[in-house]
């Protein structure tokens, strides 16, 4: 159902508050640049600091900017699943065209707890449902049992963003589930190992930044051209890199800034970059041709 670059958008503050005017300018960037898709209130938007209200607004302005040309998959997860039920009601009655949940964070839940997190919030909407599987951040892995159960149960849990690293996971998933259950890479640097592996593309944050040639790589895949895509994506590595120089989105929501793309601005407690990876975050944008000026 969802395929291709998928952005996880950036959220651009100003002192005192969301910058809705910046947010729409980023829709409209990224859809021009061939991005086939909106993520806003995910990791990248730094949902954990958005107020209730700022996160419903961010989720309101991204699907009237998106115009339906590309679908937008709201980021509604919550360690509270009565919070994430809300959050995913609201993306519903805005127009969002899906929701992407992460896996509830700090309570530790079983894989038990976990069905029943998910199911809750998929029997709660008629929109589809996204996993996000990201162990690194939430300390529980949704394993692929849970994972085949919830797609059997919940007729509109229709695919997982898997950010756990581990391919083979990513493979017994796709086996478990089928081809119509959409596989997303959720960290750029695996998006061509997924893909073989029959994912349908990335939810990236390199394309806050690069859509176009995060763009362009996808496509190729889709389309079985792997050399072609192997070649650009190669040529992508070293800034790949660099968009993990500390934690995600403060290198990206830096380059932003560098490019003129919207404010460096980040929200306690993510802090602005430490000097030596500021210098060579800088570096790399200028090897890219990507520093404003």
């Amino acid at each position: 159902m969802f395929k291709g670059s998928i952005v996880a958008l950036v959220t651009p503050f100003t002192d005192h508050g969301v910058d809705e005017w910046k947010l729409a300018e980023l829709v409209e960037y990224q859809i021009k640049n061939g991005t086939k898709g909106i993520v806003p209130c995910g990791t990248t938007g730094e949902s954990p600091t958005l107020t209730h209200e700022e996160h419903d607004k961010v989720i309101e302005i991204a699907v009237d900017a998106a115009r339906k040309r590309v679908p937008v998959i709201a980021g509604t997860g919550s360690n509270s699943t009565s919070e994430a039920i809300r959050l995913t009601r609201h993306a519903e009655e805005s127009g969002a065209d899906a929701a992407l949940v992460v896996t509830p964070y700090y309570n530790k839940p079983t894989q038990k707890g976990l069905y029943l997190h998910f199911k809750a919030v998929a029997d709660s909407v008629k929109i589809p449902i996204i996993l996000y599987n990201i162990e690194g951040r939430c300390s529980r892995n949704i394993e692929t049992s849970t994972i085949k159960a919830l797609a059997k149960d919940c007729k509109n849990i229709i695919g997982v963003k898997e950010a756990s690293g581990n391919l083979d996971q990513a493979k017994a998933v796709k086996e478990a589930c089928g081809k119509t259950f959409d596989l997303l890479s959720g960290d750029d640097a695996l998006t061509i190992p997924m893909m073989k592996l029959g994912g349908t593309g990335v939810i990236s944050v390199l394309a806050n930044i690069m859509p176009k040639e995060v763009s362009e790589v996808v496509a190729l895949m889709l389309k079985g051209k792997v050399k072609e895509a192997e070649a650009k994506q190669e040529k992508l590595l070293p800034i790949i890199k660099a968009m993990f120089l500390e934690t995600n989105p403060a290198p990206v929501k830096t380059a932003c800034g560098l490019m003129g793309l919207c404010s460096a601005k980040l929200r306690l407690p993510m802090c602005e970059l430490e000097p030596d990876n500021l210098k060579k975050l800088k570096q790399v944008l200028a090897n890219y041709d990507l520093m404003k000026g």
